[in-house]
């Protein structure tokens, strides 16, 4: 007979698996909200936009946060194993560094990249943070790369990716540099907020001895997300 224990470490795996398959599914649909993607309705206000405006460029970056699925997978794999909140901060904070330098660099020099590489590339930042959290690299070549500087490094892609997004909408000179700010500043709120979430269901989970039986499994399907993102934009780069 299966123990009360073994029931519950069961079932707490389940939903897991549930909750990141659903998110897997709708990753391959190739929905919008996709990478730095960015919605119609928000789309055609930044190009229609002009002058200062501080609040709707918070909010515009603080969805984008919210919703930017390969932000949220990265930061889900760098605090997968960080228990102090010191080492949270620590880590989110070179993530965020990384993400504004790129995004006032590549909007106010006008330099782009080939957006379906860049998306890629932060696609193998989720891939690389499974395997870090796997220990792969210390099994596959006997020493363990700088976990900080890899967090530092894939920021500037990801704040690299999304300012070659805004670059392709032309935004207005006009308020551009307070607005780009701005945009920053809503872009670090949402991810306080999707980052509290995330640590508030990893401290439930980390209470159960499901965790660490379930920790491969669970890093195993983060890299299949990174993958599938890889894919979808090589695809796209591909076609394009």
């Amino acid at each position: 007979m299966i123990s009360m224990t073994q029931s519950r470490s069961k079932t707490a795996f389940v939903r897991i698996f549930a909750l990141i398959a659903v998110l897997l599914i709708f990753l391959a649909s190739g929905a919008e909200a996709w990478a730095h993607n960015v919605a119609e309705g928000d789309k055609g206000y930044i190009q229609e936009s002009s002058g200062m405006l501080i609040l709707p460029f918070i909010y515009l970056g603080a969805k984008h946060m919210v919703t930017g699925y390969d932000h949220l997978l990265f930061l889900f794999g760098v605090i997968f194993f960080l228990y102090r909140l010191k080492d949270v901060g620590i880590y989110v904070t070179l993530f965020a560094i990384g993400h504004s330098t790129t995004l006032l660099f590549g909007v106010l020099t006008g330099i782009t990249a080939n957006a379906y590489l860049i998306d890629a590339i932060i696609g193998l930042s989720v891939v690389y943070k499974a395997l870090d959290n796997l220990g792969a690299f210390q099994r596959w070549f006997g020493f363990q790369p700088s976990t900080k500087a890899a967090t530092l490094i894939f920021g500037f892609f990801h704040g690299f990716g999304l300012a070659t997004k805004i670059i392709e909408f032309e935004i207005a000179d006009d308020g551009l540099v307070p607005n780009l700010l701005a945009f920053n500043v809503g872009v670090e709120i949402g991810q306080l907020l999707a980052l509290g979430a995330i640590l508030i269901v990893m401290g439930f989970w980390r209470r159960t001895e499901s965790f660490m039986r379930h920790a491969f499994a669970a890093n195993t399907l983060l890299m299949t997300a990174g993958f599938m993102l890889v894919g979808y934009q090589l695809v796209g780069f591909a076609v394009a």
